[in-house]
């Protein structure tokens, strides 16, 4: 489940970013590297509230 897969969650916030840019990528290779670029600009934060969150997520699960 996509619940308890965290990197799908960053994943997405990838994907938001990307969509926030001014114009498309040329190509794939400039798609690769602002891909790389916004992986290293993810905040520490966000990975540290994703982190948090399993403990929820798991028990979501089990209740569903």
């Amino acid at each position: 489940t996509p619940d308890l897969n965290p990197i799908e969650h960053l994943r997405n916030y990838i994907k938001r970013k990307l969509g926030e840019a001014e114009a498309p990528p040329k190509g794939i290779l400039e798609l690769w590297e602002r891909v790389e670029e916004e992986w290293e600009k993810i905040p520490i934060t966000v990975c540290q509230e994703l982190i948090e969150s399993m403990p929820r997520r798991v028990e979501a699960v089990i209740k569903a």
